[in-house]
């Protein structure tokens, strides 16, 4: 006799017999920045992933309202994002500095906590995240580089992941800078461990790092043309030989779409 499914009682799963579990979809809110077509937004012929006919909007999330919730929130919805938005905050008055000036925006969205810096501003608030005792961000764990090329002004991201071993919390802090100024602060004074990161991101995103006490690639060699991660790179690398036959880059091969 076969088992009888309680609707009741969840399965093992933990989807109450629904559809398997995929990833959170963002709203139709935020930012929209461009319409990207296929799996890799390929637009000369190079996309044979068989996901050509693929359209989707791509947007950033916008400025999320108070109050900003996170762990250990009150019936009122204040909680540890608010905390730690308030401790920045007090932290910039304390030094002289505007909040609305120096964060641009804040943004919670898959229960994660970022700060949008306007760049210049990016080492003083790094300084207060690592040396505020309310906050102490003592350890940064490395720079991740993004490119958006229909953000226009912006299209170049540096995206800071930031944790607190006193208080047990992860933020990221992220800033912006256009193609044509590809220049953000280093962050090597205030943390060390950045050297070798941001290295990595201007090797593969030309995100130019001020101030970095040697900021040469890390990975590609010396005299490699261009940014292999930003997506108007070509999607090929170089043609390879193999048995004796020539097999072309990636984006001069024939397209099957």
């Amino acid at each position: 006799m076969s088992e009888q499914k309680n609707p009741e009682r969840p399965e093992p799963n933990g989807h109450n017999g629904q559809e398997e579990a995929v990833p959170a979809q963002r709203e139709d809110t935020g930012e929209a920045i461009t319409t990207r077509r296929g799996m890799f937004g390929a637009n000369n012929g190079g996309d044979t992933s068989g996901y050509g006919g693929l359209v989707r909007t791509v947007r950033l999330p916008g400025a999320t309202p108070r109050p900003y919730g996170g762990p250990r929130g009150t019936e009122d919805g204040y909680g540890e994002f608010d905390e730690i938005a308030d401790e920045l905050e007090g932290a910039l008055d304390e030094q002289g500095l505007v909040p609305e000036n120096v964060i641009e925006k804040t943004v919670v969205d898959r229960e994660e906590l970022t700060f949008h810096i306007e760049r210049s501003y990016l080492p003083a608030v790094a300084r207060i995240l690592r040396d505020d005792p309310a906050l102490r961000f003592e350890l940064c764990t490395g720079v991740s580089g993004v490119h958006f090329p229909g953000d226009g002004g912006r299209e170049l991201h540096a995206v800071y992941h930031l944790r607190s071993i006193t208080h047990n919390r992860l933020i990221r802090v992220e800033v912006s800078a256009p193609d044509a100024d590809p220049h953000v602060p280093s962050l090597v004074d205030v943390y060390p461990t950045n050297d070798w990161h941001e290295r990595e991101t201007y090797d593969f995103f030309g995100i130019v790092f001020d101030g970095h006490p040697a900021l040469t690639r890390i990975m590609m060699p010396d005299d490699w043309q261009g940014f292999p991660q930003r997506k108007d790179y070509p999607l090929g690398g170089i043609p390879v030989e193999y048995k004796g036959a020539q097999i072309p880059a990636p984006d001069q091969r024939r397209s099957y779409s």
